[in-house]
């Protein structure tokens, strides 16, 4: 790090503190040429996610347009949809995959709504899977009781 007093290119570190609920480290150096001190700050560079949306277009990662869906999926259920888009926009960030389609991030959200309320899942999954019909709708419910006894029994 050089210093901004002389330019000389190396300081020591003379204290560090996290800051922002520990996602950045405010810094206090010291120039070993003219001895000023300045203060730096170290962030983490986070991974930019492309989506790779369904008509081929291709966008940000953008997790305000996740919450808004999982916001709708949950109204009025106890479910926090905050931590859920939290949750998977992580998981995006640990993948070190730079680029994800739509569908994936959409399973991602089902698997996650699934295991916590079967409403707001069932809401997400219709507009998700653009059910046509009522017997598409009925066949995804068929498929999540199916599920449901199937835990249970292995349960038992």
């Amino acid at each position: 790090m050089k210093c901004p007093s002389c330019g000389y290119p190396e300081s020591k570190v003379v204290d560090s503190r996290p800051i922002e609920e520990g996602s950045s480290i405010r810094r206090r150096r010291e120039c070993m040429a003219c001895g000023k001190r300045f203060t730096t700050f170290e962030v983490i560079d986070h991974i930019q996610v492309i989506v790779r949306k369904k008509g081929g277009g291709k966008e940000f990662f953008d997790r305000a347009k996740l919450l808004s869906g999982l916001m709708k999926a949950c109204q009025k259920r106890p479910v926090d949809a905050e931590a859920i888009a939290a949750e998977i926009e992580t998981e995006l960030q640990n993948s070190l995959r730079s680029e994800v389609t739509t569908a994936e991030i959409g399973e991602m959200a089902m698997e996650k709504l699934k295991a916590v309320d079967e409403v707001a899942y069932v809401r997400f999954a219709s507009v998700y899977r653009e059910f046509r019909d009522v017997e598409s709708f009925m066949a995804e419910l068929r498929e999540l009781q199916q599920t449901k006894q199937d835990t249970q029994e292995v349960e038992v």
